[in-house]
């Protein structure tokens, strides 16, 4: 799992800083969830969620205003003592000097934010989520087809990027050339990103490295995508029997969640790109209930029984 720092915290979620004198570029976050102290703020510190971003909503601070100073203060103490990553205010509620005093002095960032508490919750957790998610690299190609993530791979050189590059000029979109970075979102979804240092770059053989964003503008790239099918481009084997009927579906495995993945064997003539497409928009007609291979079966089976009727008639 990989730590955020409050700094990107803040940024992203456009958080106002009330403790600047501390350094919130070494404070990190290790946790992908948040918390509301409401029971640490009666007293109550049983299994208390201190490595979570702790998040004080109007109820918590209404409590707060009806605690008397001594309370208050033991309160604060024991809450910012447990060495929390830091403090979060919604609603745009601001909290009060001695809380800003405890927290210049226990080192733990306070911070405000315009958000409702459901809103910042549900925002945080979820970038969170995305940003902290088990992550892995492998060598292929991801792009946006019909809204589709197909993830292609096969071995160097054997023409991922040049079918890439074919479905960029059809008007799909490029995620990441050569190397993708898989992020475990939940156990459901993976999502594909870039490197910093090869976005929307493509290398050609023969002709070097390409600028997707310059050369076909911003409308040819995307800077992530969830995967939701795999194509494995592999040299013709004679000898092979390749999937003609497509009745049961295979599957490859990332960081446990497995994803529908089809081996497409290589010939001079056969247009990758065409192939891709027509892949991509058979995987969502699947999951909106239409299977042709099913539908061509049950056909064929409807045909056996007539025909077994005729002979009976007969």
């Amino acid at each position: 799992m990989y730590g955020v720092t409050i700094q990107e915290l803040i940024d992203k979620m456009k958080l106002k800083n009330m403790t600047p004198e501390i350094d919130v570029e070494k404070a990190v976050l290790t946790h992908p969830d948040v918390n509301r102290p409401a029971l640490q703020l009666a007293g109550f510190f049983d299994h208390f969620d201190k490595d979570r971003v702790q998040i004080v909503g109007y109820v918590e601070q209404e409590y707060i205003r009806q605690m008397d100073v001594e309370k208050k203060h033991e309160i604060y103490d024991k809450l910012l003592e447990a060495k929390i990553p830091c403090l979060v205010y919604s609603r745009g509620q601001m909290p009060d000097v001695d809380m800003l005093e405890r927290c210049n002095y226990y080192d733990v960032p306070c911070l405000v934010s315009d958000m409702t508490t459901s809103d910042l919750m549900a925002e945080i957790i979820r970038w969170l989520k995305v940003r902290m998610a088990p992550c892995i690299t492998i060598h292929g190609v991801l792009v946006d087809v019909f809204g589709e993530g197909v993830l292609i791979m096969g071995e160097s050189g054997i023409g991922k990027s040049e079918a890439a590059l074919e479905l960029i000029k059809r008007g799909h979109r490029l995620v990441t050339d050569d190397v993708v970075e898989i992020r475990k979102v939940s156990d459901v979804t993976l999502v594909g990103t870039a490197p910093d240092i090869t976005k929307h770059f493509i290398e050609l053989r023969g002709i070097g490295i390409i600028d997707v964003k310059t050369l076909f503008g911003v409308e040819s790239v995307k800077n992530t995508q969830s995967i939701d099918l795999v194509i494995k481009l592999e040299e013709w084997d004679r000898d092979k029997e390749y999937d003609r009927l497509g009745l049961e579906d295979q599957y490859t495995e990332f960081l446990g969640n497995q994803v529908i993945c089809h081996s497409i064997p290589i010939r001079p003539g056969r247009n990758l790109a065409i192939i891709v497409e027509t892949a991509a928009v058979n995987h969502r007609q699947k999951s909106m209930g239409y299977n042709a291979a099913q539908e061509l079966y049950k056909r064929v089976q409807a045909n056996l029984v007539k025909g077994r009727g005729m002979k009976r008639d007969e």
